[in-house]
């Protein structure tokens, strides 16, 4: 009998033994997730507690630091009354600087509004660049010296007006650097201002598209 019941008692012990064992492999760590489960927020791809996975930034453009105007890109020029007439920079001493510039956001040297040279007939013929103000900036893709044009990366490309080209022929116009933004001219329509931001002179550029 008593072997009988001893019998008995050891194959229970050997039934449960299966039981017992998986119960103890289940026990983990309490931040460890199960098959199956998902972890905790902040608590993936082994981060800690208290640590979350930043987004991506999109890469930002570099550009050049503006070294005329007192390292700013000016604001847009105002519109001038039709009669008025080109100011010029006066600094101490009696010195006049009356080419076309800016300083301290001031346009100097801006033609008369009833300059007949800027007439056009048909203002805007090629169509209108939208892509203009301080927002943007443009380095220079190509030059024809003779032809007096210039090209943006993209494509479109401007004359500049024959008056305006012995301003502009000593510039370094492929020297690499975002140094170039265009404006519309408010006094002459169909007319925009290339303005640089390395030396602070502009000229006056027509659309000729794309």
């Amino acid at each position: 009998m008593r072997t009988r019941l001893a019998f008995a008692v050891i194959v229970a012990l050997v039934l449960a033994l299966p039981a017992f064992s998986q119960h103890q492999g289940e026990e983990q760590h309490p931040n460890e997730a199960r098959p199956g489960q998902q972890q905790p927020s902040g608590q993936q791809h082994g981060q800690t507690h208290g640590e979350m996975q930043r987004p991506a930034q999109p890469a930002q453009p570099v550009h050049n630091q503006p070294r005329a105007n007192q390292g700013h890109i000016p604001p847009p020029p105002p519109q001038r009354a039709r009669g008025a007439k080109p100011q010029a920079e006066r600094w101490g001493g009696g010195r006049v600087n009356s080419t076309p510039h800016v300083n301290n956001n001031q346009w100097y040297g801006r033609d008369r509004p009833n300059d007949k040279r800027y007439h056009l007939d048909h203002p805007f013929e090629r169509g209108r660049f939208e892509h203009f103000g301080p927002a943007y900036r443009y380095n220079i893709a190509r030059v024809d010296p003779n032809l007096h044009r210039v090209w943006l990366p993209d494509g479109y490309y401007f004359e500049v007006s024959s008056w305006d080209w012995p301003l502009a022929s000593t510039w370094c116009w492929t020297c690499g650097g975002d140094d170039f933004v265009i404006y519309e001219d408010p006094d002459h329509p169909g007319w925009y201002l290339l303005y640089n931001l390395y030396t602070g002179a502009f000229v006056h550029v027509l659309y000729m598209g794309s």
